[in-house]
């Protein structure tokens, strides 16, 4: 085991619990002492006995391919040792031959944007339709970290590029790909071979099981044309925006099924309070299709997307203080997922910033008109500053806190109906905070802590 964060220090608990030998090290010494405490060993990974180990898990987090291989990714090729990650240990139990008891259908969810989204609303539609969803992956639990199979479970797991390229044997009974932007360039080295890890999960899919593929961006149709003619998991076509002869598409907010039959009209998307949006539309419609194997009346899935309350850290109402809401959209971690939280407000005094990724946010452009003024944070300050620069009013703030301050008194003084104070950062989060979740909370607390008072004081 190298790297013992959430998903690695899952790993080691469920390897040795499986009886297994483990040899881990991180470098932070209280990670270190907690496998300790489970029964690893926690040895250099210089020092390990390289020519008796069945495998290195890797954690996510450690590169894998770019910018260059992390030093012992090479020292395992060197000695022929398999490098992967928890999700290929998932899939060697899930699909054990050994025990049936072990197996249960996994709907696996990728792509750029929505899979968090898209992830818990499957899971939403299922539990509430009689099934025991497990869920998680890159989402909440660690893979391992999910109940062991019982009747009705499904699992439902959200899956990164890094997870992907570390579980080779992972064979999905349903793939969702959503779509593909630019993102995590430098972990893959170019857009084409993000989008081909992307793909692999598509190729991977069990032979009698489907894929889900949006074909709105150039990079997933060129995905589903290929996944058609494959002869593998049959593929389905999903698009907001246009009416497909074939699939599941949304048109001006009505979510339309076209599966083997004319196009029926099965839900107005614009009533679900929770999934406003296009790109949440886009989310909805692929839940739909995802929960159609499993769930065979209609109504229980759409009752169910009716009632997903939303999910944490995406466009999530925080609170309202007068005629001020406050809107935490932490996970939107590049440009195109602020995009998503632009289109949907107006009168917005917008917080972004953190560690920037390829592109930043000159290509929201088009949605400066709907920002009243930014406050910017972090190491990607003086980058977005240049890209507003003469078209949005802008403050440097520095720090997340003292931004939702700013913001609030603006806010207050706004003659608008509903000014909006929304975090969307548009960035990483790793130059201030431990991840986005992190950034959401703390967001969270200092509106918590606001009264009407103080931002009238403020303001």
């Amino acid at each position: 085991m190298f790297g013992l964060g959430r998903t690695g220090e899952s790993s080691a608990r469920s390897l040795i619990a499986g009886g297994a030998s483990v040899f881990a090290w991180d470098d932070e010494e209280a990670k270190r002492t907690l496998v300790q405490q489970q029964g690893a060993a926690t040895v250099a990974w210089s020092d390990w006995p390289w020519e008796s180990l069945g495998a290195l898990v890797l954690s996510p987090g450690v590169p894998f391919t770019h910018p260059a291989p992390h030093p012992i990714v090479l020292r395992a090729k060197e000695a022929a040792v398999p490098v992967i990650g928890d999700f290929e240990l998932f899939a060697r139990e899930i699909r054990s031959d050994a025990d049936r008891s072990l197996q249960a259908p996994t709907i696996a969810v990728t792509g750029t944007n929505g899979k968090s989204t898209t992830t818990a609303l499957i899971g939403h539609i299922l539990n509430s339709s009689g099934y025991n969803a497990q869920i998680g992956g890159n989402i909440g639990n660690a893979v391992l970290e999910l109940e062991p199979p019982a009747p009705r479970t499904v699992y439902v797991v959200e899956t990164s590029t890094f997870q992907i390229d570390l579980a080779p044997g992972f064979s999905p009974d349903v793939a969702l790909l959503l779509n593909l932007s630019p993102d995590h360039i430098d972990r893959h080295g170019s857009m084409d071979a993000y989008a081909a890890v992307k793909e692999r999960l598509v190729r991977q899919t069990a032979r009698r099981g489907q894929v889900l593929i949006g074909v709105d961006d150039p990079y997933s149709a060129a995905i589903f044309t290929r996944a058609s003619s494959a002869g593998g998991a049959a593929a389905t076509p999903v698009s907001v925006g246009k009416v497909l002869g074939r699939g599941i598409f949304v048109v001006d907010g009505s979510l339309y099924d076209a599966q083997g039959q004319r196009a029926t009209k099965v839900l107005e998307l614009t009533k679900a309070e929770h999934l406003p949006g296009v790109h949440n539309w886009q989310n909805a419609a692929f839940a739909y299709a995802a929960c159609k194997p499993f769930v065979r009346d209609v109504r229980l899935i759409t009752d169910a997307i009716l009632s997903f309350p939303g999910l944490a850290h995406r466009m999530e109402d925080v609170r309202r203080i007068g005629r001020v809401r406050y809107v935490n959209d932490s996970k939107a971690t590049n440009g195109d997922a602020t995009e998503r939280a632009l289109a949907c407000y107006s009168d917005i005094y917008w917080i972004a910033g953190g560690r920037a990724k390829e592109g930043g946010i000159a290509g929201l452009e088009r949605y400066f008109s709907r920002v009243r003024k930014a406050y910017l944070i972090g190491e990607a300050a003086d980058q977005f500053a240049k890209s507003l620069h003469g078209k949005v009013d802008y403050v440097v703030s520095g720090t997340l806190a003292e931004a939702v301050v700013r913001a609030a008194a603006d806010a207050a003084r706004s003659t608008a109906a509903e000014p909006v104070v929304l975090l969307s950062p548009a960035c990483a989060s790793y130059d201030q905070f431990r991840d986005f979740e992190a950034r959401g909370n703390a967001f969270r607390e200092v509106v918590a802590k606001m009264s009407p008072a103080r931002v009238r004081e403020a303001s």
